[in-house]
């Protein structure tokens, strides 16, 4: 699980907002390594919605930065799940929606081992998917903020961890890499 979050928890203030989020080319180049492993993502509908809004065609417009090119090549080459309880999509050869036995598919395409599966944002699917005890990794990028309130990413749960490894960027975000005890 790929995840911004506030000082205090939060992935986004109260109203969705996440104009708060310090980003870099230190930290593109920082999460990029980790990304390239996967050939699977997993979304939230409306996380993939945004996603797929972008990523396709974000190496095409005037002056593509590295990690608009990088990105945009890795995200048309991977599968992606889409978890959307309300609005299944129609599936294609490189996005399949998954509702219904959320826990259950998750599980089958976890024990198909056919490679990593990265989870990026989706803050209610990972809240879901924590509480049942399917995220093994989280890469969290802290940033210097305080919300007070917000789109909590850890909510009345209580899971181990054992830090990996840490990053402090230029920027002040501090990348925490955890797996689950």
């Amino acid at each position: 699980m790929f995840m911004h979050i506030s000082l205090d928890g939060f992935t986004a203030r109260a109203d969705g907002a996440m104009n708060w989020i310090k980003v870099s080319d230190e930290l593109f180049e920082y999460a990029n390594d980790r990304i390239q492993a996967a050939d699977t993502a997993l979304y939230g509908r409306k996380t993939f919605e945004m996603m797929d809004a972008y990523w396709p065609t974000a190496a095409e417009g005037p002056n593509p930065s590295k990690h608009d090119v990088e990105h945009s090549t890795w995200y048309k080459k991977a599968l992606k799940y889409v978890v959307s309880e309300n609005a299944p999509g129609q599936n294609t050869d490189k996005i399949k929606f998954i509702s219904g036995d959320v826990k259950g598919q998750i599980s089958a395409l976890k024990e198909q081992g056919s490679g990593e599966i990265i989870m990026f944002g989706s803050p209610g699917l990972a809240r879901y998917l924590m509480g049942d005890g399917l995220v093994d990794e989280y890469w969290l990028f802290v940033n210097p903020i305080i919300l007070g309130a917000g789109v909590p990413l850890f909510a009345n749960m209580e899971i181990k961890l054992t830090l990996k490894k840490s990053i402090t960027l230029a920027n002040g975000v501090i990348g925490l890499h955890y797996v689950k005890e």
